[in-house]
């Protein structure tokens, strides 16, 4: 209980946070990166390297109310059909201006739901993007799979196309919560679609659950997480629920006034991360938790973990590609981001050009700040040394910077011989510390609790 209130008192149920799968986070990016500069980016990668690809799919047939994904209905293949000849369209201009040599790490399909495309859709876009971009060797093809929306044609032309990583939605098994926030989905149809998944020989697993949805109770969402473990997934994402219907209307679907307290909440997620970790699971970062042979929990053992837009990652490829509605792309040089609107997205590519939207160019600053952010989310723990070896920044600036954070946390932070670390009392404020070392306004954009 004396925990909890420090918690209380450092801010940790009141603060509204990002999430820092960037920095700076996409609220700041502006106009200033468009199309040119976009391209000039590409262009700029070296012959020979291995690069990230994401491609949005913003479809989906039945829009879940607490999703806060840019993503839209539809009932017809039509406009997924159309959209799907778009993105070709888009692998083909980014093949235009690629380096001879460059290879793909890490493909992943997001959305929306992907799988909304049929099998011989599947089959083009997997053989388009391997034309543009060959997969190096021991790359990842992930795919986040609707269990809903999905069969035995659609999953033998993914595995077919090489997909060795699959991702599911659960969010919450109970049949009332499942309800409430318009996603049923019951556990049997969970688990066919885990068995046909397994079937193909696809041996990687990841599924995302929720804590903190409206109705949650510690011993409904014990009930779910023992449900999750019986399929055995490699990885999990242990998410909280964001409660933004300022962004996403559709939340208004949503009882408010039954959604758990800040408080409540820390119980759902220190629950759920019991189970796991009973389970033999390892906890990664701040939401994620991994067997000890999946990639994740080998990245942390070897401090080669790293945060991207999809959230945790062990790919160490500096460039990540976006393509498609609002997808955002990360360089060396900076972030952009296509159109998020699909109308805008589709004309600004039949029209032969980029649709990047915005961005936003790396300072020298933004890079260190960067760097501590992320070192924060996925080691919990600075070190000095590598800082000043691969930053502008002296000895004394750290310093000054690291101690000024050390004395606003309390003891859940603490100075060390080689710089700062997060002890496990304190990582529930992992992204408010975070947020210390952010020189941005964070008033510009309403982000997500906390905890």
């Amino acid at each position: 209980m004396e925990h909890k209130s420090q918690l209380a008192r450092l801010g940790l149920f009141d603060a509204r946070v990002p999430r820092y799968t960037s920095y700076p986070t996409a609220p700041h990016f502006n106009a200033d990166v468009g199309p040119q500069t976009f391209s000039s980016w590409i262009e700029a990668i070296p012959a020979g390297s291995a690069i990230s690809l994401y491609m949005h799919v913003p479809f989906c047939r039945r829009l879940c109310w607490f999703c806060a994904c840019r993503t839209q209905g539809t009932q017809s293949a039509e406009p997924v059909q159309a959209y799907s000849k778009v993105l070709l369209r888009e692998l083909k201009m980014l093949k235009e201006r690629l380096a001879p040599g460059v290879t793909l790490s890490r493909l992943h399909w997001g959305g929306g739901t992907p799988t909304l495309m049929p099998a011989g859709m599947i089959a083009r876009l997997a053989e388009a993007t391997f034309e543009a971009v060959p997969l190096a060797e021991g790359a990842e093809f992930s795919v986040e799979i609707d269990p809903c929306e999905i069969d035995a044609a659609r999953l033998d032309a993914l595995a077919g196309a090489g997909m060795n990583r699959a991702s599911i939605g659960v969010q919450d098994f109970d049949p009332e919560i499942q309800k409430i926030i318009g996603r049923e989905q019951s556990f049997e149809e969970t688990a066919r679609a885990v068995e046909m998944i397994r079937a193909r020989g696809i041996a990687s697993l990841n599924a995302d659950i929720l804590f903190g949805l409206p109705r949650q109770t510690p011993e409904k969402i014990s009930a779910s997480v023992q449900k999750l473990l019986s399929l055995a997934p490699d990885r999990v994402a242990l998410y909280g629920y964001a409660h933004v219907p300022w962004m996403a209307r559709r939340q208004n679907m949503l009882p408010s006034d039954e959604l758990p307290t800040p408080e409540e909440r820390l119980d759902l997620f220190d629950r759920a991360a019991i189970l796991f970790r009973a389970d033999g699971y390892h906890a990664i970062g701040i939401d994620h938790f991994a067997l000890p042979a999946d990639g994740l929990a080998v990245a942390q053992r070897t401090g080669r973990l790293r945060r991207n837009f999809q959230g945790y990652t062990d790919d160490q490829a500096e460039v990540l590609v976006g393509l498609g509605a609002s997808a955002i792309s990360r360089f060396p040089q900076g972030y952009a981001q296509n159109a998020p609107a699909t109308g805008k997205y589709v004309g600004a590519i039949r029209e032969g050009r980029f649709s990047t939207a915005r961005g936003h160019k790396l300072s020298s600053e933004d890079q260190l700040r960067a760097r501590i952010i992320e070192a924060l989310m996925c080691d919990f723990e600075l070190k000095t040394d590598e800082l000043i070896r691969t930053h502008d920044v002296s000895l004394a600036q750290l310093s000054q910077m690291l101690g000024q954070c050390a004395a606003e946390f309390e003891d859940c932070v603490e100075m060390t011989p080689s710089g700062l670390r997060i002890p496990e009392k304190g990582r529930p404020l992992t992204r408010l510390i975070a947020r210390h070392f952010d020189a941005y306004d964070l008033s510009r954009a309403g982000h997500s609790s906390a905890i």
